[in-house]
């Protein structure tokens, strides 16, 4: 199991991904779907993790709710992808 600070670093860190593909999504002139969603993901599975040591329900189901959102974005780009390729 890991300690409470290390729980904090990867919580901060998935935090910090999670903002910056908000960020991404907002300023860039043209948005890469399967980044966007991977960082957010990503993001999401760190803050899980932390979340798995400083328990907050509220907090862990909206970590599921981005996590489903997150897959059915990287699901939804790669079906595009496939569209356009033929």
């Amino acid at each position: 199991m890991i300690d409470g600070f290390t729980a904090n670093i990867i919580g901060l860190f998935g935090s910090v991904l999670i903002v910056s593909a908000y960020a991404y999504n907002v300023y860039a002139s043209s948005v890469n779907a399967f980044v966007y969603n991977g960082t957010n993901l990503l993001g999401a599975l760190l803050l899980t993790v932390s979340l798995m040591v400083h328990f907050n329900l509220a907090s862990l189901l909206l970590e599921f709710v981005w996590i489903i959102i997150a897959v059915g974005g990287l699901i939804k780009a790669s079906r595009d992808q496939a569209r356009t390729k033929r």
